[in-house]
């Protein structure tokens, strides 16, 4: 966490033991420094703290992404990167989304209950749109599958960026109006989660200087290494301000990246040089690309190595699944009797 007031709420939470974390993320791309910041560093600190179950949501990436091998090999480095950066499968349940069938037997159920009109002023929805994704049916429906996701594990507390706290919204609405529907007024099946935002990092810049993004292509990769991260971090955008003048850090792409990964003492001696001058970008992107190489130089080791045990990978993620998939079942049963669905599997 990256702020006082968010580690109190996780010491919070953790004496409630009824807490279960959850929490996603697609395997659309390569992952990226914005992702890490916004989302895997809390998942990964969150992880050992409560029951967890984090997953690779490889429906959700059908949405905009056609590509079978590249599906199935995005959804692997996935699975790499969290192990790497320190996701342990002894203390918490990673697994592919596509492993829990029971999911969308749940979200066909929420469909009944979603009023189209709420989907449709979808924040995130008309975002998606305005970047030129197509707006098929998977992407409407989009936030329905994310509250089976939640709910089918019992999930309680989910880390979101405050852009999907809408999306929780409609999750905590689902849960409510299955109770209200389906179930006796003493024994609802689902519990109302509450969104944990995420530490709002400003803004991390692209190389281009707009949000970093993938449907931009503007990332830098958080394994990316050697020439190839060197290429990325030269091309940042900056302005033409000559090396001998002073410049405002605070307004610079470069330096609110340096900001991510310097400590104290190293971010405040490169704004004093930003504001006297004589410290040109050129210098500032080498240093930067210093302090990612050493932020990130365990986890790429690990990586490195992590990639040569596939089978130990495809492991974690098999038995995260049937363990998913047992809390799953665990949850439809009590839905399918509560519908009145009735079913003659054993």
């Amino acid at each position: 966490m990256q702020t006082s007031s968010s580690d109190n709420t996780a010491i919070h939470v953790a004496d409630e033991a009824a807490t279960v974390v959850v929490s996603g993320i697609q395997p659309s791309g390569i992952l990226h420094i914005g992702n890490y910041f916004g989302a895997l560093r809390q998942h990964i600190k969150l992880h050992t703290q409560h029951e967890a179950y984090y997953f690779i949501v490889n429906y959700h990436a059908l949405t905009s992404l056609k590509d079978a091998e590249a599906m199935k090999q995005y959804t692997l480095d996935v699975a790499l990167d969290y192990l790497a950066l320190g996701f342990d499968p002894e203390k918490a349940t990673l697994f592919v989304q596509s492993d829990v069938p029971q999911v969308t037997e749940l979200a066909w159920i929420f469909y009944n209950l979603t009023p189209v009109s709420q989907l449709e002023k979808g924040v995130s929805y008309k975002d998606k749109i305005a970047q030129g994704l197509s707006p098929n049916a998977g992407l409407l429906n989009y936030p329905v599958l994310q509250a089976a996701d939640i709910l089918i594990y019992g999930g309680s507390l989910v880390p979101v960026g405050a852009d999907q706290k809408q999306h929780i919204e409609i999750t905590r609405d689902l849960a409510q109006r299955f109770n209200q529907t389906f179930c006796p007024k003493d024994a609802p099946v689902f519990p109302v989660p509450e969104p944990y935002i995420l530490d709002e990092v400003s803004v991390v810049p692209g190389v281009d200087g707009r949000k970093m993004s993938k449907s931009y292509g503007n990332t830098i990769g958080i394994f990316d290494e050697g020439k190839p991260l060197k290429k990325k971090v030269m091309r940042i955008v900056t302005d033409s301000t000559p090396v001998e003048d002073p410049k405002d850090p605070e307004k610079d792409n470069v330096f609110a990246l340096i900001k991510l990964f310097a400590d104290e003492a190293s971010k405040e001696r490169i704004e004093q040089a930003y504001r006297e001058g004589g410290y040109g970008y050129g210098h500032a992107k080498k240093e930067l690309l210093g302090f990612i190489n050493e932020y990130f130089a365990e986890a790429r080791e690990r990586r490195h190595d992590l990639s040569n045990r596939m089978d130990y990978v495809m492991d974690v993620l098999q038995e995260g699944g049937k363990r998913a998939r047992e809390k799953a079942e665990s949850y439809m049963e009590r839905v399918r009797e509560c519908t009145g669905l009735i079913t003659t599997k054993r």
